[in-house]
C-alpha cells in the first residue's frame, strides 16, 4: 500500500526504558520531527519542549427558536505558547457544512443550504478588520494578521450570525417543531496550531469529528421565556433564570444521590418553570475544556440526580437527562447514566469522572460534547444503556484526553466501544455487548480492511467504521487481558496521568501504555494496529489419551487473537478454557491447549464474543 510506503522505522534511545525500545513502531516523517524537536518523547511522556496554544472565550449569543437564528458575539483572548511567530490565524466556521456550494461527505436537504456564518465585524487588538474582504473556504477562514510573537497573546472579537438547520440534522439542529434544539460548533474558533501539523486545516465535510484546542469558555445564551438551557459547564445563574422551586430543586440534586424531577409532568402543565422575563440570559462557565455546545426546549421533563466520583475528595458529579414526555425510553436513562458514571469511575477506566456534570439531552443524534450528549430516541431498552454509556464514555476519550479525533477516530471511539462492551452488562448483566465484532469478521481481509493507523480522513463507510470502532476496542480489550486488570489499569493510568489536558498521538500512547505497564507490546502494536491480516484461528489437531486432552489452535491469519476453547460435555455442560494473546508473541503460529476431562467430551469449539474469525468453519471439531 501507498501508506507503507511513506513509513520508516525510527529508532531511538528511551534512556533508562531503553529495554522497551528493541522494536520500534513505524513513524511517518512529520510525526518523527516532533520527537527530534522534543516536543514529545519517546517514553511516552510529553516532551520537554511540549507546548499548547490556549484561548479565553466569552460568547454572548441570542438564539430564536421560532426562526434558528443564532446571532452574537465571541471575544476570544489567544495565546501563542508556541516558538512561532503566527503570521495567519485559521478560524473554524464548523456551521459553513451548510454553506451554498460547501463540500460535503454526504447530502443535505435544499431547505438546509444557507449563506453559512455571517461575520459582521472582526477586530484584532481593537483594530478593526475589513471583513468585505474574507474569503472563508467553507469551514476554514484563515486571515493574514499583525504577527503573534511566540509567548504573546492577542484578542479577537467578532459579530457574527447565522440559521440553524431545521432538517439535515448532522449532530446539531432543530430538534422538533416546538422548537427543541441541540446547538453546537455555533462560534467562529481559533482552530489547532499544534506541534505536528501546524494550523488544523482539515476541512469539516461531516463523517469525520474535531480537533480543538483546551479552552476556558465563559458563555451567555439568551433564549425566550419557559426555554431551558442545558449546556457544557457550571450554570452559575440558575436562580436567576429557573424559578425558586425548581433552582432549588436542581441544588438539591447536587447534594443527594436520589433522582429529583427538577421539571416533572406537572411543572410542564402548571408553567412558571423560568423567569418570568421576555427573554431570559443563562450563564455558564465551563474551564480546561475542548469544546462548548448547549440544548434548548421549552417542552422537556428534566431529572438529575448526583453520585461521589473521587472518594478521596467526596467530589461529585451531577447526571442530568432531559427528554421529551413522549418518549418513554427516556425514562431509565437517569439510572443508565448514572451507573455509567460510577462505573467509569470505580471500575473502568478506574478514573474518577472529570467533571461536575454530564447531561444526556433527547435529540436527534448519536453524539458527544464535553459535558453534554445528544442521543435520539432508541427502540429497546438494550439500545437504550448502551447508547447511553458509549457516549457518556467519551467524557475521557476525547475531552479529557484531548486526541484528534479527525485524523485518529480510533484513539476515542475505539474507548468508548470497549467502555460500551464492559459496562453495559454492569448495567444489565443480561446484556452481551459485541457492537462491530461481526461486522469486522465478515469484512476483515477484503479490500474494505485497511490499517487501523490508516488516517481518518482518507476513510469513510466500511473501512472508516472498522478502523474507528471495533477493530481498536478489540485491540484495547486483548492488551487488558494479556496485561491483567490491574497492570493494564496502572498502564492506563500512566498514559492519562501524562496526557490528560493535552493532545497525545498515536505513539504517545503506545509509548505511555509500554512504560506503565513496564512491558515492550511494540509487537501487538504493531501486528494489530499496523499491519493488515486477518483473524483466523482454527483446530488442526487433537490428541486425546485416558482423558487428557491436547488440542493444536493454528492461527492462520497474522491478527492473533485469544484463545478461547469451548469444551461441551456428552451431558451438554461446557466449560471454557482461554489463553490470552502473548501465546503468540514469539511468531510461531500453532499453540497447544491441554486440559484433563472428568467426563465425557462431545465437542470442542473456538469461539468467544469478542474474538472475530474470518473462517469459523474450522473452529469446531466433533469429538467421534
Amino acid at each position: 500500500m501507498k501508506l507503507a510506503k511513506s513509513l520508516f522505522l525510527l529508532a531511538f534511545s528511551f534512556g533508562s526504558l531503553a529495554t522497551l525500545a528493541q522494536q520500534p513502531l513505524p513513524m511517518p516523517r512529520n510525526i518523527a520531527n516532533a520527537y527530534q524537536k522534543g516536543t514529545r518523547s519517546l517514553d511516552g511522556t510529553p516532551g520537554q519542549n511540549y507546548w499548547q496554544n490556549t484561548a479565553d472565550y466569552t460568547i454572548k449569543v441570542d438564539y430564536d427558536p421560532t426562526s434558528r437564528r443564532l446571532a452574537g458575539t465571541v471575544d476570544i483572548d489567544y495565546s501563542n505558547n508556541s516558538p512561532d511567530t503566527l503570521k495567519q490565524i485559521v478560524f473554524k466556521l464548523y456551521p459553513n457544512l451548510y454553506q451554498k456550494g460547501a463540500p460535503r461527505a454526504g447530502r443535505i436537504e435544499p431547505k438546509d443550504v444557507s449563506e453559512g456564518v455571517q461575520i459582521e465585524r472582526l477586530t484584532l487588538n481593537q483594530e478593526a478588520q475589513n471583513v468585505q474582504k474574507f474569503k472563508p473556504d467553507a469551514t476554514n477562514l484563515t486571515l493574514k494578521i499583525k504577527p503573534i510573537p511566540p509567548k504573546q497573546k492577542a484578542k479577537f472579537s467578532i459579530t457574527y450570525h447565522y440559521t440553524l438547520n431545521e432538517g439535515s440534522h448532522n449532530r446539531t439542529g432543530q430538534v422538533d417543531s416546538l422548537g427543541a434544539a441541540f446547538v453546537a460548533y455555533f462560534f467562529p474558533r481559533i482552530a489547532v496550531y499544534d506541534d505536528v501539523d501546524g494550523w488544523n486545516r482539515t476541512p469539516y465535510l461531516g463523517p469525520q469529528e474535531f480537533y480543538n484546542d483546551f479552552c476556558r469558555f465563559t458563555t451567555e445564551i439568551t433564549v425566550p421565556k419557559d426555554f431551558v438551557v442545558w449546556a457544557t459547564g457550571d450554570l452559575t445563574n440558575a436562580k436567576e433564570v429557573l424559578s425558586k422551586k425548581h433552582a432549588k430543586r436542581l441544588q438539591d440534586a447536587e447534594k443527594k444521590d436520589k433522582v429529583i424531577a427538577v421539571i416533572d409532568a406537572k411543572d410542564l402543565k402548571e408553567g412558571g418553570i423560568t423567569a418570568a422575563n421576555a427573554r431570559n440570559t443563562w450563564k455558564f462557565t465551563a474551564q480546561n475544556v475542548v469544546d462548548f455546545a448547549f440544548a434548548t426546549s421549552s417542552h422537556y421533563l428534566w431529572n438529575s440526580t448526583s453520585l461521589v466520583v473521587d472518594p478521596k475528595t467526596k467530589r461529585r458529579t451531577r447526571v442530568d437527562v432531559a427528554f421529551n414526555p413522549a418518549h418513554h425510553d427516556f425514562v431509565e436513562v437517569i439510572d443508565f447514566s448514572r451507573k455509567t458514571v460510577e462505573a467509569m469511575s470505580y471500575t473502568f477506566p478506574k478514573w474518577p469522572f472529570p467533571y461536575p456534570h454530564i447531561t444526556v439531552f433527547d435529540g436527534l443524534d448519536q453524539m458527544e460534547y464535553p459535558m453534554l450528549v445528544n442521543d435520539n430516541p432508541v427502540e429497546t431498552r438494550e439500545d437504550a444503556i448502551m447508547l447511553t454509556d458509549h457516549e457518556i464514555f467519551h467524557t475521557m476519550f476525547p475531552f479529557y484526553m484531548g486526541t484528534n479525533e479527525t485524523k485518529y477516530g480510533w484513539m476515542d471511539e475505539g474507548w468508548a466501544t470497549i467502555g460500551e462492551w464492559l459496562i453495559s452488562p454492569i448495567i444489565d448483566p443480561k446484556i452481551k455487548d459485541d457492537y462491530g465484532v461481526q461486522p469486522y469478521a465478515q469484512a476483515a481481509g477484503t479490500e474494505a480492511d485497511i490499517p487501523i493507523l490508516t488516517l481518518s480522513t482518507q476513510q469513510n463507510g466500511t473501512p472508516f467504521f472498522l478502523n474507528s470502532y471495533p477493530k481498536p476496542a478489540l485491540g484495547y480489550l486483548y492488551v487488558k487481558q494479556l496485561l491483567g486488570d490491574e497492570l493494564f489499569t496502572k498502564a492506563l493510568h500512566h498514559y492519562i496521568q501524562q496526557w490528560n489536558g493535552k493532545h497525545p498521538l498515536p505513539w504517545d500512547f503506545f509509548n505511555a501504555m509500554n512504560a506503565g505497564a513496564g512491558r515492550n507490546l511494540n509487537w501487538f502494536w504493531q501486528r494489530w494496529f499496523f499491519d493488515q491480516g486477518v483473524p483466523d484461528l482454527a483446530i488442526t489437531g487433537v490428541q486425546q489419551k485416558a482423558g487428557q486432552y491436547q488440542v493444536t489452535v493454528e492461527a492462520k491469519g497474522t491478527k492473533h487473537v485469544p484463545v478461547e476453547l469451548v469444551v461441551t460435555y456428552a451431558d451438554n455442560t461446557t466449560t471454557t478454557i482461554t489463553r490470552n494473546i502473548s501465546v503468540w508473541e514469539k511468531g510461531n503460529t500453532s499453540v497447544p491447549v491441554e486440559f484433563k476431562a472428568e467426563k465425557a467430551v462431545k465437542k470442542l469449539e473456538l469461539k468467544g464474543l469478542h474474538i472475530p474469525d474470518v473462517n469459523p468453519m474450522d473452529n469446531v471439531y466433533e469429538v467421534k
